[in-house]
């Protein structure tokens, strides 16, 4: 594992900031969900479990190896999700950040079982299409984190609703993967309000390819 000098102590300050960006932007209720970000080639940092989200500092954040093993002299436990977290990062080397939220709209579309159709521009931009559904997996192994995996094989998505549990969310560092988080339900929220109107408006495939590079490849500075 790292040791403490090669970079843990920033990255530490960071998580403990993106879990603060979780609550700011509405995605979590008390101790529920976290943010991991990988630290280094065989170790992540992750959420203590069961902390609320006000007591959360650097030093709480729980260092784990790739199975989910704390780090000797860790004195917390690491999130209910930790085998989840685990599981992806062996499983995707690209993946640098994990979140999990149970946010309100996203999780009622996995309650209901069913993908938010790709209807928005904003959707193709993050997602590339639509964000799809992984199948229900129950909290304490890495049959979670398979899920997530297998159900992003294929997919240009950073989000996955898993069945009637929640979001789940990776990408290139935790930063990334708390946008999507934040994305995931902004877009959720929309499609949602859009069918109490009526059926909304499909996209054309090849103009979701367009945004989508757009987006990934020129947007920004």
């Amino acid at each position: 594992m790292p040791e403490p000098g090669d970079g843990i102590a920033a990255l530490r300050t960071e998580l403990a900031a993106l879990h603060r960006m979780l609550v700011d932007s509405g995605l979590v209720v008390w101790t529920a969900g976290n943010v991991s970000a990988r630290a280094g080639d065989d170790a992540f940092l992750i959420k203590p479990s069961g902390v609320p989200y006000e007591h959360l500092t650097p030093d709480s954040m729980v260092l784990c190896d790739l199975e989910g093993k704390p780090a000797d002299g860790e004195q917390l436990k690491p999130s209910s999700d930790v085998f989840a977290h685990a599981y992806v990062y062996r499983h995707r080397p690209d993946v640098g950040g994990v979140v999990h939220t149970h946010s309100t709209y996203a999780t009622a579309w996995a309650a209901r079982g069913e993908p938010v159709p790709c209807v928005l521009t904003a959707m193709a931009d993050e997602f590339g299409g639509e964000i799809p559904v992984g199948p229900f997996a129950l909290i304490g192994g890495d049959e979670i984190g398979r899920g997530i995996v297998e159900t992003l094989d294929g997919h240009r998505s950073p989000a996955v609703l898993m069945r009637n549990h929640g979001v789940f969310t990776i990408g290139a560092d935790a930063r990334a993967a708390v946008k999507a988080a934040v994305m995931c339900e902004d877009v959720a929220r929309t499609v949602h309000l859009s069918r109490q109107l009526g059926e909304p408006q499909p996209m054309d495939a090849a103009d979701i390819d367009r945004l989508y590079d757009r987006y990934q490849n020129a947007y920004g500075q």
